[in-house]
C-alpha cells in the first residue's frame, strides 16, 4: 500500500518544515530526503519491472528508509545541487559524479509514475522560462507588460524610447559569489542612455513600467487559491528589495476569471502548485486591474500571514484529500 509522502529538499528549509509538521500532526508517514546527500547520507537501490515498468527499490538515511513502492506523493521542494556535495573534487571528476547523480539517483526520484509530484521537477524546470510564462499568461487572457528580450543596444534603445519608463529585470536569481554568499539584482528602472556594448554580452528583459497601485502575491494550491495585497512601505519598485517585517498585508478576493485564468495556468503546465505575482492598476475587483507579473513554480509562501492554511492546503494535497472543484480565495 503507498502510503508515504516523500519530501525532497535541503536540510534547512522552514517552508518545507511547516507542510511536514502538518503531514505529522494528521499521522501521515512522511520521510524527508536532501539527494546531495548521496554517499554516507543517503543510500538506495531502484529495480525497474519489465512488464509493468514501474521502480521498486528503497531509499535509505541514517535514520530512515522507505521503499519506492510506498510513496503515494512526493514533495519537490528545494534539494540541495548535487555538485554541492561533489565541491572537493576535480572539476572533471565534479561534472561527472554530478551529472551521474543527477540523472541516475535524480532520475529514479522523478520516475515514480503512481505518486502525486507537488510539482514534478520537469514540470517546474518547463514552467520556470519567462518567455514561455509570458507567452501562456496572454494565450489565457491575462494582461501582460509590453516586454523586449534582447542583446541589441539599439532594439533596446528604441523599446525604452518608445515605451518608456522601462524596467529590466533578472530571468533567474543572482548565483552564489565565490564566497558563498547571496546577493540579489532587484527589478530597477533603466535609461536609454545608460546601455552600451556591454548590453550584448548577454540576454535582457526589459518591460514597460506598470504604473501600479499595489502588489498581489497569489499562491495557488491544488484548487485553492490564496491572495494577499502587499504594499511596501516607500512604495519601492520591487517589494522584495526592503525589510520584508515593515511590509504589510491585507487579504484580497480573486476575480472569478482571474481565479479561473489561475487554474487553467497550472493545468497548462501540469502544475499542481504556484506562486504568482500580479501588478494592481485601480481597484482589485475588477479584473481589468491585474497586470501578469510572474509564476513562480517553486515560489515561498512561509513569509505569508496565511500560511498555516497554505500549508493545511499543501497536506489536503499530498494525502489525496483534496476535495475536487473547491475555491478558497482570500
Amino acid at each position: 500500500m503507498r502510503s508515504t509522502v516523500l519530501v525532497v529538499t535541503s536540510l534547512e528549509d522552514v517552508t518545507s518544515d511547516q507542510v511536514i509538521d502538518v503531514l505529522n500532526k494528521r499521522g501521515s508517514s512522511v520521510v524527508r530526503v536532501d539527494p546531495a546527500d548521496i554517499g554516507r547520507g543517503l543510500s538506495f537501490e531502484a529495480h525497474i519491472d519489465a512488464a509493468s515498468g514501474e521502480w521498486s527499490g528503497r531509499l535509505c538515511t541514517p535514520t530512515r528508509s522507505v521503499r519506492l513502492e510506498e510513496i503515494r506523493a512526493v514533495y519537490y521542494r528545494r534539494p540541495t545541487p548535487y555538485a554541492n556535495r561533489f565541491a572537493h573534487l576535480s572539476k572533471q571528476q565534479q561534472a561527472f559524479a554530478t551529472a551521474e547523480a543527477k540523472h541516475g539517483l535524480g532520475g529514479v526520484l522523478a520516475n515514480l509514475p503512481t505518486a502525486r509530484y507537488v510539482n514534478h521537477p520537469q514540470a517546474v524546470t518547463a514552467a520556470d522560462f519567462k518567455p514561455t510564462q509570458l507567452r501562456i499568461a496572454a494565450q489565457l487572457g491575462f494582461a501582460i507588460p509590453r516586454t523586449l528580450i534582447t542583446n541589441e543596444v539599439q532594439a533596446a534603445g528604441e523599446f525604452a524610447r518608445e515605451h518608456g519608463p522601462v524596467i529590466y529585470k533578472t530571468f533567474r536569481g543572482l548565483p552564489l559569489s565565490e564566497d558563498g554568499t547571496t546577493g540579489a539584482i532587484w527589478t530597477q528602472r533603466v535609461a536609454p542612455s545608460s546601455f552600451d556594448s556591454s548590453l550584448s554580452v548577454t540576454a535582457h528583459l526589459f518591460q514597460k513600467e506598470i504604473p501600479k497601485s499595489g502588489d498581489v502575491r497569489v499562491t495557488v494550491v491544488g484548487r485553492r487559491a490564496f491572495a494577499t495585497r502587499i504594499t511596501a512601505p516607500h512604495d519601492e519598485l520591487d517589494w522584495r528589495r526592503g525589510h520584508w517585517d515593515e511590509l504589510t498585508h491585507v487579504a484580497v478576493r480573486l476575480p472569478p476569471s482571474i481565479e479561473t485564468a489561475l487554474f487553467h495556468y497550472l493545468a497548462a503546465f501540469d502544475l499542481v502548485f504556484g506562486c504568482f505575482d500580479f501588478a494592481l492598476t485601480g481597484p482589485a475587483d475588477d479584473p481589468g486591474h491585474w497586470i501578469w507579473i510572474e509564476c513562480n513554480p517553486n515560489g515561498q509562501w512561509g513569509w505569508l500571514p496565511e500560511a498555516t492554511d497554505i500549508a493545511e492546503a499543501f497536506a489536503d494535497v499530498l494525502m489525496e484529500k483534496e476535495t475536487g472543484g473547491e475555491h478558497v480565495t482570500r
